[in-house]
């Protein structure tokens, strides 16, 4: 039989074989839940926090980035590419996708985690959106920022 050369390596079948492995795998999902919350919660918000957030998210990304991320959806703001602030209008904020947000929300998370956690707590702190975004996708954000603004544990 012959096999790819790319082919990843079978994994364990329990968390339990690998040692550390429900602390990591914890924290690879929060990691990888982040994106998704920002994105849904972008797509529920008001359009003035959606123009606020994206023009956060927008601002902590280079040129290359601004004109592959989201399909190239970003490749107008590629003149304030540098900016410490990117204004977004309103109109372009509505006509951002939830896979365009995902997308940009992972990359931030992925080069500035700070920016992305920022982003997170302007959502939460915006009722409405919270309250649209519905309960366990709220409590995630919540529990995500209250751990990492939780004192770290002594045992590690």
């Amino acid at each position: 039989m012959r096999t790819s050369k790319h082919r990843q390596p079978p994994l364990p079948a329990a968390a339990s074989e690998v040692p550390g492995a429900e602390h990591a795998e914890g924290q690879l999902r929060d990691a990888a839940s982040i994106p998704a919350i920002v994105a849904r919660a972008f797509s529920v918000a008001g359009l003035t926090v959606r123009a606020r957030v994206l023009s956060r998210l927008l601002a902590s990304v280079g040129p290359l980035a601004l004109a592959v991320l989201g399909g190239g959806a970003f490749v107008k703001y590629l003149q304030q590419a540098r900016w410490s602030e990117i204004h977004v209008s309103v109109e372009d904020a509505a006509r951002a996708t939830y896979g365009q947000v995902f997308e940009l929300a992972r990359y931030v998370q992925q080069s500035s985690p700070e920016v992305a956690e920022q982003v997170l707590a302007v959502l939460s702190r915006d009722v409405s959106t919270m309250a649209a975004l519905g309960v366990s996708a709220a409590a995630m954000a919540i529990a995500h920022l209250a751990r990492r603004n939780a004192p770290p544990d002594p045992r590690s």
